[in-house]
């Protein structure tokens, strides 16, 4: 039985989805770019540690729409070092806003969600 129940464990461990928080540590996911002026695009720098023992690869950065751009650190983040990702949100029209951007790294099942909010003004 001791045998058996071992057995289910490793395939219970083996079909967990690896999670970015296994691998990386960001110092914020959410970013206030508080009151820009309409027609001044703001951005957001999200900075993260990669916290494993291997090289951390930003494989995708997805923003929610088109009014916002971004752009992230290209080669492999070493352990022990930071990369950066940008989200720039265009502040086209008057009004709250909160958007999100998706970042995939590199063999890691889950995404990554990172939020910027804030009030564009007159």
């Amino acid at each position: 039985d001791l045998v058996r129940s071992r057995g289910l464990g490793d395939v219970y461990k083996r079909q967990q989805a690896k999670k970015p928080t296994d691998f990386t540590k960001f110092t914020s996911e959410t970013v206030d770019l508080g009151k820009p002026k309409v027609g001044n695009p703001v951005t957001a720098t999200f900075t993260f540690t990669n916290i494993s023992k291997e090289d951390v690869v930003i494989e995708t950065v997805t923003p929610g729409c088109g009014c916002t751009k971004s752009d992230y650190t290209k080669e492999p983040i070493k352990p022990g070092k930071t990369g950066t990702i940008t989200a720039t949100y265009n502040a086209a029209a008057v009004g709250n806003f909160t958007k999100q951007v998706r970042v995939k790294f590199l063999g890691v099942d889950q995404e990554q969600i990172l939020t910027i909010t804030g009030q564009v003004e007159q």
